[in-house]
């Protein structure tokens, strides 16, 4: 089953398939690695072959990889790709366009429930293939150049619909469907709880729950925010530690801003932390690399970090093109406590809901 199918088959799958709610895995402490481990990810490029090529540089097998889709795509050959890599994913979601780049969904739409059909889809994908998976819904809300971050380049508000609350609000509501795990009437008491409609019907019936996905969510605004201001500051777009699995942010070479980095991370203990994107841009900088493993193995709450490898041969931040800095990245994660693969017990496939396929 991929999001390629319509939303109306999946909801009508969804309905027959909420008897076997019981039989839903659970997630696993929050998808964190072993106890020492932190696992090293890359992020996808869309070719198989890169993901294997970046193994062999670094010389290890990375256990995540990150693919950045929009709202509403096929998934089809994504799933393939991450299985094929042996990896588990981490999926983030923009509301981008991708041919134009216009807004797909605002925020305040996505809170209001425009977008259930597409977050109950997903749910259900995730849970019939037994997959664990991170789940990244509109990475960096503070950074000016993402269609969904509140305010734009110069600082202004982009618009009602986009104000940080509409954020958060957003947030808490992919966060409670993409769980999932009740039935409709326990699905729609957390949202009332998080001040949000119910489950809105769009076309189709209303599933009479939702299985429980064996997911994590992770939140992931710059560290200091662009531009650096005091309302853009990644505070302002936190939806609340019951709605977020795992805290982190992005981070790169040519902003080094480790004073910001080191007060988020503090902000978040108690939470695993994650840097959903960091790399090398520009030029070849191993002293950066160098400090940013140190950082690492000092905040030991940190426990997964996904370089960012773009798109295309020729890009400012593929690893190829900046040798020291690859070879410091093979020495600091050739020992065990980067893993090559995460642990995934065996699970056979949920049975399949009565009536469908036939």
């Amino acid at each position: 089953m991929t999001i390629g199918r319509s939303y109306a088959k999946v909801l009508a799958t969804v309905v027959a398939a909420v008897s076997l709610l019981a039989a839903a895995p659970a997630s696993a402490a929050l998808l964190r690695p072993e106890p020492g481990q932190v696992f090293f990810g890359v992020s996808d490029t869309g070719v198989n072959s890169e993901f294997t090529e970046f193994s062999e540089l670094v010389g290890k097998h990375p256990p995540v990889i990150e693919t950045f889709r929009t709202w509403g795509a096929d998934l089809t050959g994504s799933v393939k790709r991450w299985q094929k890599a042996e990896a588990r994913p981490i999926l983030h979601i923009t509301t981008a366009d991708p041919n134009d780049g216009h807004e797909l969904i605002d925020p305040r739409q996505i809170a209001n429930g425009y977008g259930d059909s597409y977050l109950i889809a997903l749910n259900y994908l995730f849970w019939s293939q037994g997959m664990r998976a991170y789940v990244r819904p509109l990475g960096e809300p503070n950074r000016c150049l993402n269609v969904y971050a509140s305010y734009d380049c110069a600082g202004a508000l982009r618009g009602a619909q986009h104000r940080p609350y509409w954020y958060k609000q957003a947030f808490r509501r992919m966060y409670i469907l993409l769980h999932g795990g009740g039935k409709l009437a326990k699905i729609d008491a957390r949202l009332q709880k998080a001040g949000l409609p119910p489950l809105r019907e769009e076309g189709s019936p209303l599933p009479t729950g939702l299985p429980k996905a064996p997911i994590a969510v992770l939140w992931s605004p710059l560290p200091s925010g662009s531009p650096e201001l005091r309302w853009n500051r990644p505070e302002r777009f936190y939806p609340g530690r019951a709605y977020t699995d795992w805290a982190g942010t992005d981070f790169y070479s040519d902003y080094p801003n480790w004073k910001a980095l080191t007060q988020m991370y503090d902000r978040y203990r108690g939470q695993p932390f994650v840097l959903t994107e960091w790399g090398v841009t520009g030029s070849d900088d191993p002293t950066f690399v160098k400090r940013l493993f140190v950082w690492v193995k000092r905040h030991p709450q940190t426990k997964m970090l996904v370089y960012y490898q773009d798109f295309g041969s020729v890009n400012l931040f593929r690893i190829q093109n900046f040798p020291a800095s690859l070879d410091v990245i093979r020495r600091r994660i050739a020992g065990p406590e980067f893993p090559d693969f995460a642990f995934e017990p065996p699970r056979p496939p949920p049975p399949a809901p009565r009536g469908v396929g036939k």
